[in-house]
């Protein structure tokens, strides 16, 4: 093995979850911090948790709420126009008889 050119390895390396969990593992690192660990993690806990650290899920909401109002809106729209439309010769036929 050439010299120098190795990383450092740490053999007590800490592991910090935002769970809170702490745990020691080997790493080139002194101290891991970590989103998920085996005690967190959906998986393992069997519970259905969402982990949205950009608020994504909240940017999906509102763009699938905008996009309803849309939908309402244009269904309103030729709704309208159905309403002002002028009625085809079989429809004044009809009223007559």
């Amino acid at each position: 093995m050439k010299a120098q050119i190795h990383p450092q390895y740490f053999e007590q390396a800490q592991v910090v979850c935002a769970c809170g969990n702490k745990f020691t593992t080997g790493s080139t690192v002194e101290l891991i911090h970590v989103e998920l660990c085996a005690k967190c993690h959906p998986f393992y806990t069997g519970e259905q948790r969402f982990v949205d650290s950009a608020s994504r899920i909240q940017k999906f909401q509102k763009k699938q709420e905008i996009a309803s109002l849309h939908v309402t809106k244009k269904k309103e729209k030729e709704q309208r126009k159905q309403d002002n439309a002028p009625k085809t010769l079989r429809e004044m036929l009809l009223e007559i008889k």
